[in-house]
């Protein structure tokens, strides 16, 4: 009896037991159990171009999935009454762009712009944009970097020929536009060619670099190295034949990659990865920014003396293979462990 009464008795609270252990164990599994990440907010202000380059589907649908969200911003009203925003990404200028965004960066500290427009003032300008490659001091880190011969023009196009006499620059030269919006370039051959110029203009040496030119795609810590066809080299006797202002609209554009063409593999090669991580990571710190690409050639006939001739801030990166994996790792990184929860947007997609 007493054998079967203590059975019984355990029968009879089992159920009470059992709901007992229910409960703790889910008041284990709330306890451990991560908290749902909510949503990392981009506001974007890019023009309707390059919003519709860089929002392509497939950056759109992968951000999606880790947890990221594009917001258009409205530039016609206060930055404050919109958001909340975790990172403001963007590439617009003027005062009173600028002017906004400092107003908010002030109020809103928590939040990343990228990039800062000051910072980005000093790749709109040619005069400027290469200072901080030439003073850099690269020549024992497996190559030597530098910058071509240039120089800048703001004058009566018929004192150029004497301006380029005075400060040594060797022909045929390369016109860039001094605000760097354009990709035009210019090939003069000869003096007289020169007074046919539009100033304000910065005048490069040209290098010849086997027709290939290297984009390097610069976003936070990432780098991507991609090949295009560029100007080809000029002999002694293009000097001799070729006379007045070749234009070229575009060079280095997505549609002219080099990646799959049979190249000569001295012209092919990329530039080493240690010199590319010591001059991506130096350039970051000196310009203070994030993204960027760099175009770099590789002297003709050498193989570690490289140029960098040009730069852009927030490029063409939907251009850049596999730069959809890129860019959301990058944003998801520059949050990690910073922010606040706060409300979830549903479907607010600009």
């Amino acid at each position: 009896m007493v054998s079967g009464g203590g059975v019984g008795g355990e029968g009879v609270g089992e159920p009470e037991v059992s709901a007992a252990v229910a409960a703790a164990a889910v008041a284990v599994e709330e306890a451990v159990a991560p908290v749902p990440a909510r949503e990392l907010v981009v506001g974007y202000a890019l023009t309707s171009k390059k919003a519709k380059s860089f929002l392509q589907p497939k950056l759109r649908g992968l951000a999606r999935k880790k947890g990221i969200l594009f917001v258009a911003i409205d530039q016609k009203r206060p930055l404050s009454d919109q958001g909340p925003f975790d990172i403001v990404l963007h590439k617009l200028t003027g005062r009173e762009w600028q002017k906004l965004l400092e107003d908010y960066r002030e109020a809103h500290p928590e939040v990343t712009v990228l990039d800062p427009p000051c910072a980005i003032e000093h790749l709109l300008n040619r005069q400027s944009m290469l200072q901080e490659v030439s003073e850099l001091d690269l020549s024992d880190c497996h190559g030597r970097v530098g910058v071509p011969k240039q120089l800048f023009v703001n004058t009566d196009p018929s004192s150029i020929p004497a301006a380029v006499m005075r400060a040594g620059l060797s022909l045929p030269l390369v016109a860039k536009p001094l605000v760097a919006k354009s990709h035009e370039l210019s090939l003069a051959y000869d003096p007289i060619s020169l007074t046919k110029l539009e100033p304000p203009l910065v005048l490069q040496e040209f290098v010849n670099h086997g027709g290939v030119l290297f984009k390097v795609y610069i976003v936070g810590d990432a780098i991507r190295v991609v090949r295009r066809f560029s100007l080809p080299n000029v002999d002694e006797g293009d000097l001799s034949n070729n006379a007045g202002v070749f234009r070229f609209p575009r060079v280095s554009c997505a549609s002219a990659s080099a990646d799959d063409a049979d190249l000569d593999p001295h012209v092919a090669e990329l530039p080493p990865r240690p010199l590319l991580e010591i001059l991506a990571r130096e350039l970051r710190r000196r310009l203070g920014l994030r993204l960027f690409n760099i175009d770099m050639i590789r002297e003709h006939g050498t193989r570690d003396r490289f140029y960098v001739i040009d730069m852009n801030y927030f490029p063409g990166y939907g251009k850049m293979p596999g730069y959809e994996h890129v860019f959301t790792d990058f944003l998801l990184g520059l949050v990690k462990k910073e922010y606040r929860r706060r409300p979830s947007y549903s479907s607010c997609e600009g």
